[in-house]
């Protein structure tokens, strides 16, 4: 195996109030970001930019004679003042493409009435009588007809729409032809959104269970607290710079559950296998060793996926933004927490229970007096030293 440290004798554990101040910064700033935006912004905001996929809006489906890239058509819908566009091209169908934009307003092209200013307020608004009901309806209708003009003065860049009843076939001049514009509601964004919790904590369960029956259930706790931080510190980030969360990122952030948790994993081991042939060495410094000697192994696998990623950030486009940007924060912040978050943590716990079963171990029948207040004598100046 290629090492590119030999010999690595950092005390990374002495460092372990720096890293944890470092990461509790980058947390409660992500924090303050969305307390902000979400309850004290002059202009209302929300906490995150959430996409369509959880605001709800309308999903235009586009039939193209020569499909364009995702990026064209991003580009062109944007140029129409549609921001937050999510492009989708159909993989069972490689002339068709799906067009996600937000609501539009439609008090300025029809009769409608203007939608609720709060999204939150529209979502949980719910029609009182018939005619709220088909008030409702005439307005959500509005706001797609709306979304659908924007698109199609978008899609006219490319080229003419088929027009009336004619298909893309029948109309040789025709460039591209709308085959079908639906609403997606904000019942279904908020069902999306509530799904998208449920997975990504089922997901962090299932890894404190198996870690736990693995190694010890305090390994467990220090993996999971390691990949909440990832989380947290990766979505303080999109609340901070407001880049759009969509169904991608999820899909992101649920990558990088199982990428921190793996090099985590790797540490583990190796602190497990060195407690098993140095068993006269303090966890501490069975620690240190280990995580010095899967230093190589975690800067070539994590360097050359941040690589990776970095070339998605620079040259992946719009579609792909939201995507690369949580997994290049994802990728820095788990190969950090790896080494500065999860065996910290696990070294501390670990060390108090010792302690504590020390101190309340009963005192020796025979002749252990002495020895049994030297052993908790030592066990209370442990306490104090991990305690500082």
């Amino acid at each position: 195996m290629v090492q590119f440290f030999k010999n690595v004798s950092i005390d990374w554990l002495a460092n372990r109030k720096i890293f944890i101040t470092i990461s509790l910064v980058l947390m409660l700033a992500g924090l303050g970001s969305a307390v902000y935006r979400q309850v004290f912004h002059p202009r209302g905001t929300e906490a995150f930019n959430l996409g369509v996929d959880f605001k709800g809006g309308t999903v235009v489906t586009v039939k193209f004679r020569n499909r364009p890239t995702p990026e064209a058509v991003h580009a062109a819908v944007t140029a129409q003042g549609i921001s937050d566009a999510v492009i989708q091209p159909d993989t069972s169908k490689p002339d068709e493409m799906l067009i996600k934009i937000p609501r539009q307003d439609s008090g300025q092209q029809s009769g409608a009435p203007q939608p609720a200013s709060n999204p939150q307020q529209q979502a949980n608004a719910q029609p009182q009588n018939p005619q709220q009901a088909q008030s409702a309806t005439v307005q959500t209708q509005a706001q797609v007809d709306v979304g659908r003009v924007k698109v199609r003065q978008a899609l006219n860049t490319f080229g003419p729409e088929a027009q009336g009843q004619q298909s893309l076939q029948d109309d040789p001049n025709a460039a591209y032809k709308i085959v079908g514009t639906d609403a997606v509601g904000a019942i279904a964004g908020a069902q999306l959104r509530n799904q998208a919790i449920a997975v990504t904590l089922a997901a962090l369960v299932g890894i404190l269970i198996y870690i736990a029956f693995r190694f010890e259930w305090t390994y467990g706790a220090a993996a999971v607290i390691a990949v909440f931080h990832d989380v947290l510190v990766t979505l303080g980030f999109f609340s901070i710079f407001q880049w759009e969360i969509n169904l991608t990122v999820i899909a992101a952030l649920l990558t990088l559950v199982g990428f921190s948790v793996n090099d985590t994993i790797v540490v583990f081991d190796r602190i497990r296998e060195n407690l098993r042939l140095h068993r006269r060495d303090s966890l501490y410094k069975v620690t240190n060793d280990s995580i010095n000697q899967t230093l190589s192994r975690t800067v070539i696998t994590s360097g050359l996926v941040f690589l990776s990623v970095l070339a998605l950030v620079l040259f992946g486009g719009e579609v792909l933004r939201g995507f690369s940007l949580a997994l290049l924060i994802g990728v820095v912040f788990g190969t950090y927490s790896s080494v500065a978050i999860a065996s910290p943590i696990m070294v501390w716990w670990q060390q108090r229970l010792d302690v504590g079963n020390r101190l309340s171990a009963p005192p020796a029948k025979e002749g252990g007096q002495a020895a049994n207040r030297a052993s908790r004598k030592q066990a209370r100046a442990q306490a104090s030293g991990v305690a500082s």
